[in-house]
C-alpha cells in the first residue's frame, strides 16, 4: 500500500465520485424531461396505448423464455454435460468447493505441510452504495 495515501484520501475519491454520478443522474433526467417535453399529449397517448397493446405480448414470451430456461438448466444438470445451440451455450460449471479456512489455518499450525496446498487469489475490490 501507498504509505502516502490514507484511508481519508480514498473517501475523498469515493465522494467526489458520488458527486460525479450524482451530476450523470442530474444530466439523465434533464436530457429525458427535455425529451418528454417533445411529445404532444396525442402522441403520449398513442404511445401508451402501444405500450398496452404490447405487454401481454412481451409478457407471453418472457414467460416461455424462463420456463424454457428453467427446462435447459434443467436437462443440462441431468445429462451433466454443456450443450451447444446454433446461437446459445449451455455450460453445465461444477459446483464450487469451499472450505472453513479458520479451521484449516487452525489445523495447518500442527500440520504446515498441508499449506503446500493453498493458494491465494488476488484482492479485489468493489464499490456499492454506503448504508
Amino acid at each position: 500500500m501507498d504509505n502516502n495515501m490514507d484511508h481519508q484520501d480514498v473517501k475523498v475519491k469515493l465522494d467526489a465520485l458520488a458527486e460525479l454520478e450524482a451530476q450523470r443522474d442530474s444530466i439523465m433526467l434533464e436530457k429525458n424531461r427535455l425529451l418528454d417535453s417533445l411529445y404532444t399529449d396525442e402522441i403520449k397517448f398513442k404511445m401508451s396505448e402501444v405500450e398496452t397493446e404490447f405487454a401481454p405480448k412481451t409478457d407471453t414470451v418472457n414467460e416461455k423464455i424462463a420456463t424454457l430456461e428453467q427446462e435447459v438448466r434443467h436437462d443440462v444438470l441431468e445429462l451433466d454435460t454443456s450443450v451447444k445451440g446454433t446461437v446459445l451455450h449451455a455450460i453445465v460449471s461444477k459446483g464450487r468447493v469451499s472450505w472453513d479456512t479458520k479451521a484449516i489455518d487452525g489445523y495447518a499450525v500442527a500440520h504446515p505441510e498441508i499449506l503446500q496446498f493453498k493458494t491465494e487469489g488476488a484482492p479485489s475490490a468493489s464499490i456499492r452504495v454506503a448504508k
